[in-house]
């Protein structure tokens, strides 16, 4: 009688077992992904671009995303659009929690973005290293731009105010012009000479180019947080959204795209 050996039995039997196990882990992943929506300020778009893929892939989760300038953003929700998680300024997430529309205790403060100055691509840089230089440098451009503070962006409305601030305020009200949130197209043209914006943004802009961030003195930081929206039917795909979004991957994103942590 010949005798043969156990082992590719047992080498089969052991494969066997381990593809079962994968399919119903597979099985069970798929199961339990979940697509979330959200609702994000166009400021922190530079970074979500990357950062919603990465989540996706390592949680297996999907991302449907949606931008607005935060006071349009705000304005949606506060008139019942539902949605799993809403990005915005950290006192509008206040503001939205305490009317009900974002679960209380979940918001998340994961970055701030400071306020810029850019000039079309390859045209000279002015000096704005102090008010007093870019207050000169003001007075000597044609024309100064920011987004529209009426259509609701965090920035345009500072950068607004900012500018009826200034001594010089009086003088240089004539060269201002407004353009659409993150539409850089009329700097980058040559129609506006100087513009302020979010430095992230200016960064990712084609066709302009950053000069440099506000002096510290009048420098202006959008503190932009996360939370899970009431009407939220995904809140534990949604917490596992802002829980990366907090992560040491999304920090060195951040970081990059020159972002800065609270």
């Amino acid at each position: 009688m010949i005798r043969t050996s156990s082992a590719p039995m047992i080498v089969v039997a052991v494969a066997a077992v381990i593809s079962s196990f994968l399919l119903v882990a597979t099985a069970s992943g798929v199961a339990n992904a979940a697509e979330i929506k959200v609702l994000s300020a166009v400021g922190v778009k530079p970074v979500m671009i990357e950062l919603i893929p990465q989540f996706e892939q390592s949680s297996g989760h999907k991302v449907k995303v949606d931008y607005g300038t935060v006071g349009a953003l705000v304005d949606r929700v506060q008139k019942g659009e539902g949605a799993d998680v809403v990005i915005v300024s950290g006192p509008q997430i206040d503001v939205l929690e305490k009317q009900g529309k974002v679960a209380s205790g979940s918001r998340v403060d994961f970055t701030k973005l400071g306020v810029g100055v850019f000039v079309r691509k390859g045209a000279p840089k002015p000096d704005v290293s102090s008010v007093e230089a870019l207050q000169r440098t003001l007075l000597a451009a044609q024309s100064i731009g920011h987004a529209d503070p009426a259509r609701g962006g965090a920035i345009s409305a500072y950068v607004a105010g900012l500018l009826g601030r200034l001594d010089i305020a009086a003088e240089i009200k004539p060269k201002i012009k407004l353009f659409p949130p993150s539409d850089y197209d009329l700097i980058a043209k040559g129609d506006i000479e100087i513009g302020f914006g979010g430095i992230s943004e200016i960064l990712a802009a084609p066709g302009v180019e950053l000069v440099g961030s506000l002096p510290a003195a009048i420098q202006h930081y959008t503190l932009f947080a996360a939370g899970i929206a009431a009407s939220s039917k995904e809140q534990e795909a949604g917490k596992a959204f802002m829980q990366f979004l907090s992560s040491p991957a999304a920090a060195a994103v951040l970081k990059a795209k020159s972002f800065e942590r609270p």
